[in-house]
C-alpha cells in the first residue's frame, strides 16, 4: 500500500497568532494551523447542523406520511441504494480533481434537496420514505467526504493532533441543529422552508471548502521544497473503485469490520434501552406515575439525548486531543468496546433502567466524540485512493451493513429465540470480545503502515 504525502505545509511565524491561542486549550495548535483549523471546524458544524435539520424534518416526515413501518425498511433501502452510490463516487473520482469532486458531490446533494423541495410541496407519493432514504446517505456521505478532504490536507503527525480540535464542529453542531429545527417547527415553519435552510447551510458549507482548499494550494505553493500535495490537489484519483481497494488491502479489511462489528453492538444497544424503556413506561402507567407512555417515553429521552450530546461536547474539546496525545492509536481503538463490555456485562446481570440509561450514555457519548475521531485517524496513513474512494465505501455502505446485521439479530432473537433485555445483554458481550479482538489487530497494522509514513 502506498500511503499518503499531502499535508498543509503551513507557515511558521515566530509566535502563536490570535488562532493558536485560541484554540489551544483545546489541542496541540501550532504556529501557522490554526485559522485552517477553525475553518474545517467550523465547516463541520455548519453540515451537522444542517444535518440534524434534515434528520428531524425526516422524522416528521416519515410519521405523517408513511409511519414507523415504512421507516424499519430504511436501512435496507439504504444499502441497495449505496450499492450504486459508492462505484459512482468511485468513476467520478476518477476523472476530476479535487476541487470538481467536492462542488460536484455537494452540488449533487444541493440539487436533490431541491427535488425534494418541489415534491414535498406537491405531496408526490412515498415522498417521505425515499427523503428517509435518502437523509440516510447524505449522512454518511457527506461526512465521509468531509474527513476524506481532511485526511488529504493533513500530514499523519498534525492529524493525530488537529482532528480532535475539528471534530468538535461536529459534537457541537448535533445539538445545535437539532435546537433549530424544533424552534423552526414550534415558529410554524413549514417542512418546505425548512429544506431551504438547510440548502442554504450547505452552500455556506461549499463556500468554505473553497476558502480551505485554496488556503492549502498557496501553502504548498510557498513551499514548494516540501511534499505538500500541490499535484494530488490538481489531479484526478486514480485505481480501483472503493470496494475493490477495500477487498484487497488486509488493514482496510479489518478496518470496515470494526466498523461493522462497532454498529451492531450500537445498534442492537439502542434496541435493548428501547425495550427497557417501553417496560418502563408500562409500569408507571400502572402505578399511577405517568399519564400515558408517549409523554414516558418522549420525557425519557429527551433528557437522555441531552446528557449524551452535552458530554460528547465535554469529551471532544478537553479529553479527546489528551487520550490521542498520551494513549495514542491504541487508547482511541480499546476505550470505546471496554466501555461497552462493561455496560453489556451490567445489562446482562440484571441491572435496570437507571444503571442501563447512563451506561449507555457513557457508550454513546464515547462513540459520537472519541471514536468518531478514531474513524477518521484510520484514513491517515492509506494512499489518495483510499481516503475518498474506499472511506465513502467504509463509512456508508458497511455501517449500514452493521444496522442490517443487527436487524437481523433482534429478529432472531425476538422471533425464534425470545432472547430478554439480558440475553440481548448477553448476544452484545459476545459481539464486544469479536470486536476486541479486531480492535488490536487494526491497531498493529495502524502501527506498521504509520512507520513507513514521510
Amino acid at each position: 500500500m502506498t500511503t499518503a504525502s499531502t499535508a498543509i505545509a503551513s507557515p511558521q511565524p515566530q509566535t502563536a497568532g490570535p488562532f493558536e491561542r485560541v484554540l489551544r486549550p483545546f489541542a496541540d495548535v501550532r504556529e501557522g494551523e490554526g485559522l485552517t483549523a477553525l475553518l474545517m471546524l467550523a465547516n463541520l458544524f455548519l453540515l451537522m447542523t444542517g444535518y440534524y435539520i434534515l434528520k428531524v424534518v425526516r422524522e416528521a416526515l416519515i410519521g405523517s406520511t408513511g409511519g414507523a413501518e415504512l421507516a424499519s425498511y430504511a436501512s435496507a433501502g439504504q444499502a441497495l441504494a449505496l450499492t450504486l452510490f459508492v462505484p459512482l463516487y468511485g468513476w467520478f473520482s476518477s476523472r476530476v480533481a479535487r476541487l470538481s469532486l467536492i462542488v460536484g458531490f455537494v452540488g449533487f446533494f444541493l440539487i436533490t434537496l431541491e427535488l425534494f423541495y418541489v415534491g414535498i410541496s406537491a405531496s408526490v407519493p412515498f415522498i417521505g420514505f425515499i427523503f428517509f432514504i435518502w437523509v440516510g446517505i447524505f449522512s454518511l456521505a457527506t461526512v465521509a467526504q468531509f474527513w476524506s478532504f481532511a485526511n488529504d490536507i493533513y500530514r499523519l503527525g498534525v492529524g493525530e493532533r488537529l482532528f480532535p480540535l475539528i471534530g468538535i464542529g461536529a459534537t457541537a453542531g448535533s445539538p445545535v441543529g437539532a435546537k433549530a429545527a424544533g424552534m423552526l417547527f414550534e415558529a410554524g415553519i413549514s417542512i418546505p422552508v425548512m429544506l431551504q435552510i438547510a440548502a442554504g447551510l450547505l452552500v455556506i458549507h461549499l463556500v468554505l471548502y473553497w476558502l480551505i482548499h485554496r488556503r492549502d494550494e498557496r501553502a504548498a505553493a510557498a513551499a514548494p521544497d516540501e511534499d505538500s500535495g500541490v499535484e494530488s490537489s490538481t489531479s484526478p484519483l486514480t485505481g480501483a473503485g472503493g470496494f475493490r481497494l477495500v477487498f484487497r488491502s488486509h488493514y482496510l479489511k479489518l478496518v470496515v469490520l470494526l466498523l461493522v462489528l462497532l454498529n451492531i453492538v450500537n445498534t442492537t444497544g439502542e434496541y435493548v434501552l428501547r425495550r427497557t424503556v417501553v417496560d418502563a413506561a408500562a409500569e408507571a402507567i400502572s402505578a399511577g406515575r405517568a399519564a400515558n407512555a408517549e409523554s414516558f417515553i418522549g420525557g425519557f429521552y429527551g433528557d437522555f439525548f441531552f446528557w449524551v450530546n452535552l458530554l460528547a461536547v465535554v469529551i471532544q474539546a478537553f479529553l479527546v486531543s489528551r487520550i490521542v496525545k498520551r494513549l495514542g492509536m491504541a487508547g482511541v481503538l480499546l476505550i470505546l468496546p471496554l466501555i461497552a463490555l462493561g455496560a453489556y456485562g451490567l445489562i446482562g446481570l440484571g441491572a435496570g433502567l437507571v444503571v442501563l440509561r447512563w451506561v449507555k450514555t457513557a457508550e454513546n457519548a464515547t462513540d459520537y466524540s472519541l471514536m468518531n475521531t478514531g474513524r477518521q485517524l484510520f484514513w491517515l496513513p492509506t494512499d489518495r485512493d483510499e481516503k475518498y474512494k474506499a472511506k465513502q465505501a467504509a463509512d456508508t455502505f458497511f455501517v449500514r451493513t452493521g444496522d442490517l446485521f443487527s436487524a437481523g439479530i433482534v429478529f432472531a432473537g425476538t422471533t425464534w429465540l425470545s432472547l430478554s433485555v439480558a440475553g440481548f445483554a448477553w448476544v452484545n458481550v459476545a459481539i464486544v470480545l469479536a470486536w476486541l479482538v479486531v480492535a488490536v489487530r487494526t491497531y498493529r497494522h495502524y502501527r506498521l503502515l504509520c512507520a513507513n509514513c514521510p
